[in-house]
């Protein structure tokens, strides 16, 4: 069944005078508990078409539904995680994970308790009476990650989540997120510009081209997770994004003796 619903999607910015079509008719499907993860260079339009999909920027033509709903505003049935945490500092680890359930009819008990539980997803439940500052940027992104999960969202939306991370705690946060989206069956869309990232999370990898923004290429992942970076399938993969983007080193020039 279908999650998500994207469908001729289009969008354009004015900008010094005159107007600029950042995205282009762009359509795509996601399943009820899928990893899709979306890359294209910078200025492609990754970000505008979360920012649609999440209902805080409208298309100028197309419709995005959500769970079969036309997406209109901002809703908890669709949530976005960006590289910035976005934790309010003055509130303790438990109190910015309640933050999202404070304007459900959820009585205080059962609000604490739901928060407590996804602090336990996410392995900080005996963090709950820290605050940010005394976190690292890791365990920051997993208290945003179970914020999110905490209201039971249909699709969470990523921009670049493990971005600002050293790449041991991106890992690790890579593995984390897939141990909790295997639990909580969490359908989740992610843009990065980490080839290594998309192969090893995803169950399709879409690529974007620019001016504008529209998908040219849809490469399913084919192997079961969890994913090893070194095997070979891993760089079959990595291969085809790569020769996408042309981006792969030359061959070295071979020089003959006369």
């Amino acid at each position: 069944m279908e999650a998500v619903l994207v469908q001729n999607v289009s969008k354009s910015f004015w900008a010094k005078g005159q107007s600029r079509q950042i995205l282009a008719n762009v359509s795509f499907q996601v399943k009820k508990g899928e990893i899709v993860s979306i890359l294209g260079e910078s200025g492609c339009g990754k970000s505008t078409l979360l920012n649609i999909m999440s209902g805080f920027d409208k298309p100028d033509r197309g419709t995005v539904l959500v769970d079969g709903a036309v997406v209109k505003r901002p809703g908890r049935s669709c949530v976005m995680l960006f590289q910035h945490y976005g934790l309010l500092p003055w509130r303790s680890v438990l109190k910015n994970v309640e933050l999202g359930l404070e304007e459900l009819p959820i009585p205080p008990k059962e609000r604490k308790e739901r928060a407590s539980e996804y602090l336990k997803l996410v392995g900080l439940k005996d963090k709950a009476e820290l605050f940010p500052h005394q976190l690292s940027g890791g365990m920051q992104q997993r208290v945003a990650i179970a914020r999110a999960l905490a209201l039971q969202p249909e699709l969470i939306l990523m921009d670049e989540p493990f971005a600002a991370l050293d790449t041991f705690n991106r890992y690790h946060l890579q593995n984390e997120l897939l141990r909790i989206q295997s639990r909580e069956k969490t359908t989740i869309i992610l843009v990065t510009h980490d080839i290594d990232e998309a192969v090893y999370l995803s169950d399709r990898v879409l690529i974007m081209s620019a001016n504008p923004g529209q998908f040219h290429k849809e490469i399913g992942i084919r192997t079961s997770r969890p994913r090893d970076r070194g095997h070979d399938d891993f760089q079959h993969y990595r291969k085809l994004i790569l020769d996408e983007f042309s981006l792969r080193s030359p061959a070295p020039a071979v020089e003959f003796s006369i």
